[in-house]
């Protein structure tokens, strides 16, 4: 069953945000965490200090359970590639801390009065596959009735304790590496607004960040992040501040999704884009205008690796420098 069944139904018009776009504000979070008291866990390796992906807890010697949870609302149409992504940008936050997703649980919202539940069961099977990929136990998962749909998961996983690739581990001299094309928050909000599909930007939302992960590991790198909802500007300015550098970003180095830059052109633009440059925007230095920021800032769904340090075959967008009166210069 696909949309073809219900040939009217639309998933992202009944949402009023979409995808990771629909992420509360960035400085807005940081407010409301900073009000929380640490946690002083002896075994606590990673928490919610520096925004990493994930929270890490050393079990026994060097090994480490990772653990996180990601859902958001339809960022496309069709109920099958929705689980998918949702699936594939929940089990990054594993990959982008080095780890090895073993078991996940469904989290799912659903307006079962106004959208047939048979196509919750698409979703979920479309979340299904995505594990079964990345060779991950999918395991139940918990559901309610929401009057905006809502999917996502739960995801467990394990890795080494002293190889986990955080925020905090950034270091000046290092080459930064992106392993997706930015965009993808662009040609999802043309999507919403028109219904055109966007097959690339779907492919590259359902691209698992598992070998991207692997090879930042083989290469001894110790900082990544994914890009997700805060863009590359807001996910690197998180991870400078936390490592106490300063970022350099080459924008012509920057990949795009084909058709985004002409959809950005057409007004096709998130609110969550323009808020995540806002928030950047009082500790960074630009060459570029204002339009090159804001797709730097692109909020993106299931994006890809932002890692410290070179990856064959990923393109190398910028460096870390020594601290400056900035945190992020874009040239």
């Amino acid at each position: 069953m696909t949309t073809a069944t219900y040939p009217e139904l639309r998933l992202t018009q009944h949402a009023s945000g979409g995808g990771c776009a629909c992420k509360v504000p960035p400085g807005e979070l940081e407010r409301v965490l900073g009000g929380l008291p640490p946690s002083t866990h002896p075994d606590l390796l990673v928490g919610i200090e520096n925004g990493d992906d994930a929270a890490a807890v050393r079990i026994d010697g060097t090994r480490a359970v990772i653990a996180t949870a990601d859902f958001f609302t339809p960022v496309v149409d069709d109920p099958y590639d929705f689980g998918r992504i949702a699936a594939t940008n929940a089990l990054s936050d594993v990959y982008a801390m080095g780890g090895t997703p073993l078991v996940a649980v469904n989290l799912l919202a659903w307006p079962r009065d106004r959208i047939p539940f048979d196509v919750a069961a698409e979703v979920l099977r479309g979340g299904a596959a995505v594990c079964a990929e990345a060779g991950t136990v999918l395991g139940g998962g918990h559901s309610v009735d929401d009057p905006e749909p809502k999917y996502g998961q739960a995801v467990t996983g394990i890795a080494d304790a002293d190889r986990l690739l955080r925020n905090d581990a950034g270091r000046a001299g290092l080459p930064l590496t992106l392993t997706k094309p930015l965009g993808l928050g662009v040609l999802n909000n043309r999507h919403k607004a028109t219904g055109e599909r966007f097959e690339e930007a779907i492919a590259v939302m359902t691209t698992l960040n598992r070998d991207a992960s692997t090879a930042a590991l083989a290469a001894g790198v110790r900082a990544a992040t994914d890009v997700t909802g805060f863009g590359l500007l807001g996910h690197l300015y998180k991870l400078a501040r936390a490592s106490g550098v300063s970022a350099v970003v080459d924008s012509a180095a920057v990949p795009y999704v084909g058709g985004a830059r002409e959809s950005f052109a057409a007004g096709y633009v998130p609110g969550g884009s323009r808020r995540n440059l806002d928030w950047v925007r009082p500790h960074l230095l630009s060459d570029v205008d204002d339009d090159e920021l804001v797709l730097l800032a692109d909020a993106q769904t299931s994006g890809g690796l932002l890692v410290v340090g070179e990856l064959p075959g990923h393109p190398v967008v910028g460096e870390l420098v020594p601290a400056q009166e900035w945190t992020v210069r874009v040239r």
